[in-house]
């Protein structure tokens, strides 16, 4: 846990530092209403509890078939909970088919970092980072260079990361939107910008 804190850490604390100075630019408005305090549903806690599952379940502490307590949580007391956004789901899935066809692909193993990071990097714009990560990690021991590669990969269009598609389609989705397209363009040309920065940071540092 260390070596990897270390290895992305530059990565992490620059783009930590770009975001503090722009949100100084960031123009954002008060409606001046007043902000009303709600009570924590205690609802929350059982979630809590589960996501903790889940992530012990990811860390092969825990056995995969325990995280079939969630589904049955949702099934039991919680049925919006299973209301998800299965288009979405579905693409994530199309990205992992994707990787998986790119695996058979690439029959020979990669060893220039260089090389790693740069196609980690370009191969999470069209498949996402995660699918990106497993298909290289096949490929190469250097996770250093991967692991730089695919937060590079972040960056630049929707599909870079699940995270990206997420949040633009909570924004696109939103009432009070009222020019997608600028959002758009301005997402674009910001994620790129980050993009092609965090590469010359990998390759000034490494």
């Amino acid at each position: 846990m260390v070596s990897f804190t270390e290895a992305i850490a530059p990565f992490s604390l620059a783009f930590l530092a770009i975001l503090i100075v722009l949100s100084f630019f960031v123009n954002t408005s008060n409606s001046g209403q007043e902000i009303i305090s709600q009570e924590i549903n205690k609802k929350s806690f059982v979630f809590g509890g589960l996501l903790f599952i889940v992530l012990l379940t990811v860390f092969h502490v825990l056995p995969v078939s325990t995280g079939i307590l969630v589904i049955i949580f949702a099934l039991l007391f919680d049925r919006k909970a299973l209301y998800v956004d299965y288009a979405l789901l579905f693409s994530f899935f199309f990205f992992f088919g994707v990787a998986e066809n790119m695996k058979l692909i690439l029959a020979s193993e990669i060893n220039y970092s260089g090389h790693i990071f740069l196609f980690s990097a370009l191969a999470s714009q069209v498949m996402s980072n995660v699918p990106a990560t497993l298909l290289f990690a096949k490929f190469t021991t250097n996770w250093e260079a991967l692991l730089w590669g695919v937060n590079a990969g972040g960056f630049g269009n929707l599909f870079g990361s699940l995270a990206n598609l997420i949040a633009y389609k909570i924004y696109v989705t939103n009432e009070a939107t009222n020019n997608i397209l600028m959002f758009t363009a301005q997402f674009l040309i910001v994620g790129y910008i980050a993009f092609f920065l965090s590469i010359g940071l990998y390759f000034f540092l490494y």
